[in-house]
């Protein structure tokens, strides 16, 4: 009776903090009593595993209630002799045991300094059965358990247990010696080439490629056949390429041939045209999808077929359903809310690509969708599942115009086109804002103003454009400084004329703290992660006359002044606060953003 109690009171603790709803704490609490006693799990694991709530916000509470200490790592001296000490008691454990740890998320930390024949142990659920278990091989006659962010215990574990790559370690053991050549000009010889796709050591390095490229955060994995039996492997981090591994003594073909036979709706022996394909792989427990893209090159090597091969890395815990952890930044959070809970009207997200443009609208769609409604996207290719929308696929019987013109007979209510790539996408998404629904959609475009010209150009009426659109929000990622060892930047006077110069006022100057990067083991040359930076026009009545007014071309100033006026940040102000936030530096901001 004690542990319904106790369920009962995790729920109500988590619902009077807003961190759940009432309905999914119906639906949890529904879930529970449909298990057997036995193994029934808390409310808890329930809400993170089934329910994909943030583990800490929920689990932190759940330790409080069942009266777990809690311990931050922050404040813990983790220097190499207290990851030996871990490691000492972790290696002991039997094979099995060991799994279970990492499996149930529990590490040694040290001994008590009151009670030096007690160990700490912390856990980031701490609620886990498998715990005891696994603490008696620790071999300690006491022991404390004790609460840990989830963030916080994993980044321990990797300096504790660091994941080693299976494919990788085959690599280094296999004898590679590949490099046959092709007699006939233009001519690939389909034997030899049978001959090294079949030698285990390139298989290997491919899904090596792609668990490391899961395992470093890259976003994209590059492939390109070089002349002289060379392929280069490149990872995407933090918006920036970076040099991952040089193949020697391969021939490109081969290598391209083996990421084509791992991927779906590509053919090996098509050399002279793009392709585009998928990977789905299950890396450290986690479904992963691979988008394949495949594009033939010229090389200086005529007898060589070469081929680039980008991989894109798409991961869902990456993805962000809450808007609130986007970090839009002052007036244009409040202007994103205002205007996706409008019941109609357009959201334009703006930018290049991997500007971030995508994880907005997902975060935005999440804040909308609920049972009442029929959401609807059509993307092109589609990267991420979003629960609760119907996501149209696209394929040789329906294309994408197929797809966006079908979707008026749908009966929708909120809709994500991909991209208004010409005047009839436009069009039909307009339609669709102008006949009482929510449509979201992208542009490539600069800033938000030039977004406006953009459809005026593609042939949209003015007031089509002035009484279609609720807002349009222009997007861009920064670098973002390592935390662990970025350093405080003493402004010169010389610095102080150039920050003014660049839009910061001296008040502003007096009241900032700026940093820069240092470089450390756990970033790349002292910077590490993104954020992100927004330009949000709203559409006020100030601006929707400007458009209406528009003669043979779109007075972009005056949408940029006007929309200043009525409160909006630029991409540039946005980098500013980013800055003072001491987040980034002035030549990041100056990298990714055009003067105002």
């Amino acid at each position: 009776m004690a542990d319904v109690d106790i369920t009962d009171k995790i729920g109500y603790t988590l619902l009077k903090k807003g961190i759940i709803d009432y309905e999914t704490l119906e639906k949890s609490l529904q879930v529970r009593e449909s298990e057997d006693k036995k193994n029934r799990r808390n409310l808890g694991q329930i809400l993170v595993n089934d329910f994909h709530l943030d583990h800490d916000s929920v689990f932190r509470e759940v330790a409080s209630l069942y009266a777990f200490r809690e311990i931050y790592l922050s404040d813990e001296l983790i220097d190499s002799v207290r990851i030996e000490f871990i490691k000492k008691y972790v290696d002991a454990l039997p094979e099995n045991q060991r799994d279970a740890l990492i499996h149930s998320k529990i590490l040694p930390l040290r001994f008590d300094e009151k009670q030096t024949d007690k160990l700490i142990i912390i856990a980031a659920d701490p609620t886990d059965r498998n715990i005891p278990t696994i603490a008696r091989n620790f071999g300690v006659k006491k022991y404390e358990l004790c609460y840990c962010r989830l963030k916080d215990f994993q980044a321990l574990v990797d300096q504790v247990l660091p994941l080693q790559n299976e494919f990788l370690k085959l690599l280094a053991n296999a004898e590679v010696d590949l490099a046959p050549t092709n007699d006939d000009e233009g001519q690939v010889d389909e034997e030899v080439l049978e001959t090294e796709i079949n030698k285990s050591a390139l298989i290997n390095l491919v899904e090596g490629t792609l668990v490391e490229a899961v395992r470093q955060g890259a976003s994209d994995v590059h492939i390109i056949g070089k002349e002289g039996n060379r392929t280069e492997f490149h990872f995407r981090v933090d918006g920036n390429l970076q040099m991952w591994h040089i193949q020697e003594g391969t021939m490109p073909e081969a290598v391209a041939a083996v990421v084509k036979d791992r991927s779906k709706n590509v053919d090996r022996f098509e050399r002279e045209m793009s392709q585009d394909g998928f990977i789905q792989r299950t890396v450290d427990g986690h479904q992963i999808r691979f988008r394949v893209s495949i594009m033939p090159i010229v090389g200086t090597e005529f007898k060589h077929k070469f081929e680039s091969i980008v991989i894109r890395v798409l991961d869902d815990r990456k993805v962000i359903t809450d808007l609130n952890k986007l970090g839009l930044q002052g007036p244009a959070k409040d202007f994103f809310y205002k205007a996706i809970s409008k019941p109609q009207g357009i959201v334009i997200l703006t930018g290049p690509t991997g500007s971030g443009k995508s994880t907005t609208l997902i975060a935005a769609l999440h804040q909308v969708i609920d049972p009442t409604v029929n959401v609807l996207t059509v993307e092109e290719p589609v990267e991420y599942i979003i629960r609760g929308a119907r996501q149209l696929k696209i394929s040789p019987k329906m294309g994408f115009d197929q797809a966006i013109r079908g979707i008026l007979r749908h009966d929708p209510d909120i809709v994500l086109v991909g991209e208004m790539r010409d005047k009839a996408t436009a069009e039909i998404a307009i339609k669709l804002a102008n006949t009482g629904h929510l449509t979201f959609s992208t542009l490539h475009t600069n800033d938000a103003p030039s977004a406006i010209a953009r459809l005026y150009k593609m042939g949209v009426e003015p007031f089509l454009i002035a009484y279609a659109i609720n807002i349009v929000v222009a997007q861009r990622l920064l670098r973002t400084l390592c935390e662990g060892c970025k350093k405080q930047t003493k402004l010169s006077a010389k610095d102080v004329q150039i920050y003014l110069k660049f839009g910061f006022s001296e008040e502003m100057l007096k009241k900032a703290t700026f940093f820069g990067p240092v470089g450390c083991d756990k970033c790349n040359a002292g910077w590490k992660g993104r954020a992100a930076i927004h330009e949000a026009l709203y559409f006020t009545r100030e601006i929707k006359e400007i458009i209406v007014s528009s003669g043979d071309e779109v007075d972009e100033k005056a949408i940029r002044d006007q929309a200043i006026k009525d409160g909006m940040w630029t991409l540039r102000r946005s980098g500013m606060e980013r800055m003072m936030e001491g987040l980034t530096t002035i030549e990041e901001v100056v990298a990714t953003t055009t003067d105002d």
